[in-house]
């Protein structure tokens, strides 16, 4: 099953029987069986109502809703929630005990070290007129790697990882064009074209994080790494930290493949958005890029609540 992707203005959502019917101008422009669709992602003007939402929820089909032309995560529909309390329980009691979350958050930051690590040796392959910025970065993140046996708590983690990135996208925004203005990661907005694909493929991420945790009977918003904080979820957050050299790597190649280009985008005042042909390029192309890691997902999910079925038994 895949994605629907909805990106248009002025659509009406309608349900007809297990089928989302949209309407353009009063007429049928299209017929989607909900048995081959897992989510719904909807940008843009759109109209749909408590039925087609009640029929999402009930067939489990995930819906996220992107606000704004910055494409930001406005909301997020579920189906049913498992129905394991246990697991939930077990979580919050594993989420307040330090000794037991250093560990896993050790390993979460070391999958994500060694990733960058693996992006910027293969850039090193195909950029060696990048030699010094990757080597120097590549060299960093080999000793922020070895570091981390010394973490001993989770804000000498987070120091650590916050050195590896920096010295990762020092090395890493070489190897895309000057003219891309592409310096270093930012966001809300985004200032340049690469980090306003980067913003939406991570919020893509995030949401395919947010849905295994719901299909796993996690508690997305408390987390064993990042603190919680309002409207964050923080478990989901976590997930999606060793997957995001992945999300790197696939936004690198629409660049050098000029799949994407400078004129994809248009600038706004201080913002860099994805023009409406940008987008359609993008998401046509982001469900071979993700379908994987939604496997990865729910591997992480399974596994986080396989220990926490453990840890509630009597």
């Amino acid at each position: 099953m895949g994605t629907l992707y909805l990106d248009r203005k002025d659509i009406d959502i309608r349900c007809e029987g297990r089928h989302l019917c949209l309407y353009e101008a009063g007429s049928r422009s299209a017929t989607i069986p909900l048995n081959v669709v897992e989510r719904v992602v909807i940008r843009g003007q759109a109209t749909l109502s408590t039925g087609v939402l009640g029929l999402l929820a009930e067939e489990g089909v995930g819906l996220l809703v992107l606000s704004g032309r910055q494409g930001r995560n406005a909301a997020i529909l579920h189906g049913k929630k498992h129905g394991d309390t246990a697991r939930r329980i077990a979580q919050y009691r594993w989420h307040h005990d330090g000794e037991y979350r250093l560990p896993w958050a050790r390993r979460l930051v070391a999958l994500k070290l060694k990733a960058q690590a693996r992006l910027l040796r293969s850039a090193l392959q195909l950029r060696p007129d990048c030699r010094k910025p990757l080597s120097d970065g590549i060299a960093r993140l080999q000793r922020a790697l070895s570091s981390l046996d010394d973490a001993s708590g989770l804000e000498r983690l987070q120091g650590i990882e916050g050195a590896a990135a920096a010295a990762y996208f020092a090395g890493f925004t070489q190897v895309f064009p000057a003219s891309l203005g592409f310096t270093g990661r930012n966001r809300r907005p985004p200032k340049d074209p690469v980090n306003a694909a980067l913003s939406l493929a991570y919020t893509l991420l995030h949401f395919e994080a947010v849905h295994a945790c719901h299909a796993a009977g996690l508690d997305p918003y408390v987390g064993f790494y990042h603190e919680p904080a309002y409207y964050r979820e923080s478990l989901a957050a976590d997930l999606i930290e060793p997957l995001r050299p992945k999300a790197d790597r696939w936004v690198w190649r629409l660049f050098a493949e000029r799949i994407l280009r400078a004129d994809s985008f248009a600038t706004e005042a201080d913002r860099c958005l994805l023009k409406k042909n940008g987008r359609e390029i993008f998401y046509a192309r982001h469900e071979s890029f993700v379908r994987p890691l939604r496997g990865v997902l729910r591997r992480y999910c399974l596994l986080i609540a396989r220990r926490l079925t453990e840890e509630a038994a009597p």
